[in-house]
């Protein structure tokens, strides 16, 4: 009886002494327990939380970049960009990394006479593009991983890594270029699979099926119309509007669930591997700064 009594005075005793001090009892045990797991979107994060965010991801960040475009009469106008956040955000679920909000204001001159296209100037394209890295950056993410949903921008992102090169930066960045595997999985029926076709509506049966309607898919024609008559080397801008002025390559009417699983996981996996590589990467910064000490007296450059 004298134990139960003392063990009873001991609990009653505790119990008062955290009331005084505001504090629950067993507060010490509880903080011990694992930390909650951090979102992956940056919008999503409280700004404590993004602060062991950009810590756990080691400074790395993605920046899935989309577009707003036609694609066939089929699928979404966000096609890019709703694909390109779902395999960035797996990606990152599997090796961590704070993804960026959606991310539209690209290159995307030759669909402006379709409906529901946003194209930004280019003058705008780049200035945003430079202020948006260097916020990122200024919050602590000093690898900037850009990942590209959009074949428009094919040529936009490498130029705009390159001109990184005109001024010093204290982070850098990434441009990951890939969506499609070049071999592997279900065999496709077509040959012509440029946009809104068999790949990307397979993909989009995955990232966001509730957009799809595959009953539409052939109501317009995705052929080549080849209608310029010029050497396949010689460029010009309006190369995409004289082949497919649908704004439709390919043929989404054959897309199937199967293709859209194996082509999306390589994808995921394949953003895995950049994050990671990224994550690795020790020597980018270094150069990168040393060659912008050299760019300021190139004379003293030995060869």
């Amino acid at each position: 009886m004298m134990t139960r009594f003392l063990q009873t005075s001991f609990v009653v005793r505790l119990l008062a002494l955290s009331v005084a001090l505001g504090t629950p009892p067993f507060v010490h045990a509880q903080s011990t327990s694992p930390a909650a797991k951090l979102s992956v979107h940056w919008e999503e994060l409280t700004a404590s939380d993004f602060r062991e965010g950009i810590h756990r991801s080691q400074g790395t960040c993605l920046l899935p970049f989309g577009i707003l475009e036609k694609h066939g009469p089929h699928l979404p106008l966000g096609t890019d960009l709703l694909d390109v956040r779902y395999a960035a955000l797996h990606a990152a679920e599997q090796e961590y990394a704070v993804v960026f909000p959606e991310y539209y204001f690209g290159q995307i001159a030759e669909a402006k006479h379709e409906p529901g296209t946003m194209a930004y100037s280019r003058n705008l394209q780049l200035a945003l593009l430079q202020e948006t890295t260097d916020e990122m950056a200024r919050n602590g993410c000093k690898k900037v991983l850009i990942v590209n949903g959009h074949g428009g921008n094919d040529s936009l992102l490498p130029f705009f890594a390159q001109t990184q090169l005109d001024k010093p930066h204290d982070y850098v960045v990434y441009v990951f270029d890939e969506r499609t595997p070049q071999h592997g999985g279900p065999t496709k029926k077509t040959t012509i699979d440029m946009h809104a076709g068999e790949s990307e509506t397979s993909k989009m049966m995955i990232s966001r099926p509730d957009t799809v309607h595959l009953d539409r898919a052939a109501n317009e024609s995705g052929a080549d119309q080849a209608r310029q008559k010029i050497p396949a080397d010689v460029y010009t801008g309006i190369w995409w509007y004289t082949r497919f002025p649908n704004h439709y390559s390919g043929d989404g009417s054959v897309a199937t669930k199967e293709l859209g699983e194996f082509q999306m996981n390589w994808w995921i996996d394949s953003v895995v591997k950049a994050i990671r590589s990224v994550k690795a990467d020790d020597v980018s910064l270094k150069l990168q700064n040393e060659f912008y000490e050299k760019s300021t007296h190139p004379l003293d450059t030995q060869p």
